[in-house]
């Protein structure tokens, strides 16, 4: 048997196009898009083209369309901006974010001294609107940072009425959708989002490169300082093969969407089934399980093993040449836990080991059939 990838959350395989024309990129035109000579001209041309490509996927300007390095980067141009530049004085946000979004709100608590303020969840990790709104009436100038797809547990917020409340009381709104963007369509001028972050290496795209939407006029001031490079938010020269292969990896996504996303979901679909045939005993975190309110990308499951076993999970599944996640694969040198998990999870399935199963185009029924096999064999020896 192969190894069979299924870490599809932390980072997906580059499609071979997308190689091709980064390749093409590479050999070819190296001038910088600084530069006024021709060679610099042209890949200026290809720079702005990859722009508007990118910009028509979610219904707004090139202008608002910013390169980074990744959703990270976006996620801290965002928060931090807003906080120096905008006025903000209060964030709120949730306590299962990803750690871009939680540190860079801790590091702004301590710097800017602002009202770092989270939104309750029910038990499966879904915000309460009703405290949220709360939240909003008590705050002045506020800004709300949640994630469309939570990257561990796949929960899919409501990032429609989140914006349009939020826009009901004055506050900025940014969305984290690194785990969305390449995977759901978004439209941004019909959801009045301010800001959203994406990263090209979540769908099929090459590491290092990514983007971050900013609404026109909003006000955003650079965090990095130099050159006049995209339009002054982002000194350094860019990536010009990083950002045509990320045009290429959106591209190919939203052409194949409905066929792709067709094939994930009967492979998740599949996957659930078989784990609550063989493996009744095993629970799914959040609302990983579901196809309805959860990414069709991910589950999370709890498996029923002992302590003692639960530290040979993961290795074990690596020996049988299977590649999972113990939560986010951010953390996953960590030991203390999934800081996602600690807030939707009883005691008792905290004992157990989770793991999370992230799918692709690239995975078949018999990938999921060996995964299921393997782990009705390591539980059975519990």
């Amino acid at each position: 048997m192969n190894a069979i990838y299924l870490d599809n959350a932390a980072t997906t395989a580059l499609r071979p196009e997308v190689v091709d024309v980064m390749t093409k990129v590479l050999s070819e035109q190296f001038g910088n898009p600084s530069s006024t000579h021709s060679f610099g001209r042209t890949s200026k041309s290809l720079l702005e083209q990859c722009r508007k490509n990118i910009a028509k996927h979610f219904n707004v300007s090139a202008a608002e369309i910013v390169f980074t390095s990744g959703g990270t980067e976006a996620d801290n141009l965002a928060l931090r901006s807003s906080v120096r530049d905008l006025g903000v004085t209060e964030i709120i946000t949730t306590k299962i974010e990803h750690h871009a979004v939680l540190h860079t709100a801790e590091q702004l608590q301590n710097e800017y001294n602002v009202d770092l303020k989270y939104v309750e969840l029910d038990d499966l990790g879904f915000i309460n609107y009703q405290h949220l709104e709360s939240l909003l009436k008590a705050s002045k100038k506020a800004i709300v940072s949640l994630m469309h797809i939570n990257n561990e547990i796949g929960n899919i917020l409501d990032i429609e009425r989140v914006a349009k409340l939020c826009k009901s009381y004055n506050a900025l709104f940014h969305t984290d959708s690194v785990q969305s963007v390449g995977h759901y369509n978004i439209d941004l001028k019909a959801i009045p989002i301010d800001f959203l972050a994406a990263s090209a290496h979540k769908f099929h795209g090459p590491k290092g490169i990514g983007f971050c939407f900013i609404r026109k006029e909003s006000g955003l001031k650079p965090l990095i300082f130099g050159g006049e490079q995209e339009r002054g938010y982002r000194a350094g020269t860019e990536g010009l093969h990083n950002i045509v292969g990320m045009d290429k990896a959106l591209e190919m996504a939203y052409t194949n969407l409905d066929i792709e996303k067709a094939h994930v979901s009967a492979l998740k679909t599949y996957f659930v089934e078989q784990l609550n045939l063989k493996l009744p005993e095993c629970h799914f975190n959040g609302a990983s399980a579901s196809m309805a309110t959860a990414t069709y990308t991910l589950i999370n499951v709890a498996l029923p093993v002992t302590a003692e076993k639960a530290a040979m999970l993961q290795f074990q599944l690596d020996l049988k040449g299977i590649a999972c996640s113990k939560g986010s694969a951010c953390q996953s040198g960590s030991t203390t836990g999934s800081h996602v998990l600690k807030e939707v999870s009883t005691t008792q399935i905290l004992k157990r080991p989770s793991i999370r199963f992230s799918l692709s185009i690239y995975n078949k029924k018999i990938d999921i059939d060996y995964v299921v096999n393997t782990l009705v064999e390591f539980t059975s020896n519990s």
